[in-house]
């Protein structure tokens, strides 16, 4: 191995280079319910396992938000859905946005 010295500005990459994710095959009631009680306690799943096995959590706050992938296709779809020209992705976002908080108050 080299003695070149790390930048300091990716000494934080090293350390993520160093963690190994684990996936969990378990039964869907086990998934299940951990996915639950992580939303249920603001948390991401693996923040939820971390806390179940009294490991560390990271406190720092997490921005709220939900994301969907959207190919050309979709877009496509969407701007016939919603009357618009595809191209115009910021409004077909807004009314996606509109249907899907419109869907939260009807349930």
């Amino acid at each position: 191995m080299s003695d070149r010295k790390i930048p300091q500005k990716w000494e934080s990459n090293v350390k993520a280079l160093k963690a190994v994710q684990v996936a969990f095959d378990m039964d869907e009631k086990v998934q299940k319910t951990i996915r639950k009680k992580a939303v249920d306690a603001g948390l991401s799943p693996s923040d939820q396992i971390r806390q179940i096995l009294g490991l560390p959590v990271n406190k720092r706050p997490k921005r709220p938000r939900l994301t969907v992938s959207l190919n050309e296709q979709d877009y496509q779809i969407l701007a016939q859905k919603y009357n618009l020209d595809a191209i115009d992705q910021l409004e077909i976002k807004r009314k996606l946005m509109e249907e899907l908080v419109a869907f939260v108050e009807q349930t």
